[in-house]
């Protein structure tokens, strides 16, 4: 079903080849928008998800990038602008996760960790937002970490994510008189290949949770639909939490 709600949209979304990148894609083509994801290194997974997008009737586009390398970050926006003639949706999906403690926690894991999870966001915004007018949407994929990280070895990862909450907030204040929107969306635990939600490591986060389970990527994305549709025009500079209570 093809609700329409981002009909003529161009949206691009960063590591959009699976996981909660792969149903955001989805999503937002269910709803009318031309996607562009980003991938590093499977083509198939990458082309699959695009090919599942464009069953809705939208274009979409397939560029290998890594989020660490800044170079590579504006040139897939520049494709996007280039492929769709503009950009209104940038979604800020790819990330990594270095778990460690900080005896062991190396400083390449460290750098890599802020350049992905942190640069990133910032080099895509700022290429991004030379192209979009009024109505623009900016939406960073960041994680309840932020806010609470009740386990050991997530020190680094937590603050990359609690980065963006002020990020955002700097950026709302810079981008509003254009009448462009930038907010994070804070999922807690969900079901992918990189934290599936069976295993000893899941049943621990389970026990943190007033929701005692994982989300699916479908209820990420349906909230990143929102905040990328009209309806969402007022909301700027904020950190909506998708956690099943993980934070509560």
């Amino acid at each position: 079903m093809n609700h329409d709600l981002l009909k003529g949209k161009r949206a691009l979304v960063t590591g959009g080849s699976r996981g909660i990148g792969a149903a955001i894609v989805k999503r937002l083509a269910r709803e009318g928008a031309d996607v562009a994801l980003t991938y590093v290194s499977k083509p198939d997974e990458a082309g699959k998800t695009a090919g599942s997008a464009k069953e809705f009737g939208v274009r979409t586009l397939t560029i290998q990038a890594d989020a660490a390398n800044s170079e590579a970050v504006v040139a897939a926006v520049e494709q996007t602008v280039k492929a769709f003639g503009g950009i209104d949706i940038l979604v800020n999906n790819a990330g990594i996760a270095a778990f460690s403690p900080i005896d062991t926690l190396s400083i390449a894991d460290f750098d890599r960790t802020f350049a992905v999870n942190v640069r990133a966001v910032f080099v895509a915004t700022q290429a991004a937002v030379k192209h979009m007018q009024e109505g623009g949407r900016v939406i960073n994929i960041v994680s309840c970490n932020a806010e609470r990280m009740p386990f050991t070895g997530g020190s680094a990862y937590a603050m990359s994510k609690a980065a963006l909450v002020g990020l955002v907030k700097g950026l709302a204040r810079d981008l509003g008189p254009r009448g462009i929107t930038v907010n994070n969306i804070q999922p807690g635990p969900v079901d992918t290949e990189m934290n599936p939600a069976a295993g000893e490591f899941a049943e621990m986060l389970k026990k943190l949770m007033a929701l005692p389970r994982y989300a699916h990527g479908d209820e990420i994305a349906a909230m990143v639909a929102y905040l990328a549709g009209p309806e969402a025009g007022f909301v700027t500079g904020a950190s909506l939490t998708i956690d099943g209570g993980f934070t509560a």
